[in-house]
């Protein structure tokens, strides 16, 4: 008998429900607390994603997985304003089941666009060394790591990994 099973299909699009925003929230805490601590920044962001990131000018996006018929938040992004024509990608993650497929990479391309639309002149992040393929991944979009004299100080405590990407 033949398989008649749908293809699982990655869908990127805005945070909409309350179960993508606790999705948003456990997606970040896990791999935060396997590799970090919770610091007050993250728990801001990640119990507020709606009042922090969107409704100041910002986007948070999310992958779903449907398979079978059923939905599954696999990963998430934020896009957070900072000052004119500037944006924070912030609070990225996939569910470790997930990691490895690209849903990153298109995760980070959907924020970019979504930045240029929001007419984004530059986008920056922060991270941590010891997220070497993270770091790499931002890298092969054109992100440029800051010089000493270029980095702001920072809310978080792990942040020694500064970025920058201009747009226009």
């Amino acid at each position: 008998m033949p398989d008649t099973t749908a293809p699982a299909t990655v869908t990127i699009a805005d945070l909409a429900t309350q179960v993508d925003a606790e999705a948003f929230r456990t997606l970040n805490e896990a791999w935060i607390t396997r590799f970090f601590a919770l610091e007050d920044e993250d728990r801001r962001y990640l119990g507020d994603p709606l009042g922090h990131i969107v409704e100041p000018g910002g986007a948070v996006l999310v992958a779903r997985l449907r398979s079978d018929g059923a939905e599954t938040v696999i990963g998430c992004v934020g896009l957070a304003p900072t000052a004119p024509g500037e944006y924070e990608l912030v609070k990225m993650a996939v569910s470790p089941d997930h990691q490895g497929h690209g849903t990153g990479r298109r995760l980070i391309a959907a924020a970019l666009d979504r930045a240029r639309g929001l007419g984004a002149r530059r986008v920056v992040l922060e991270s941590n060394s010891g997220l070497a393929s993270a770091v790499h991944l931002y890298e092969s979009f054109g992100f440029r790591h800051l010089e000493p004299h270029e980095v702001a100080p920072s809310p978080y405590a792990r942040a020694d990994v500064h970025m920058r990407l201009d747009l226009a």
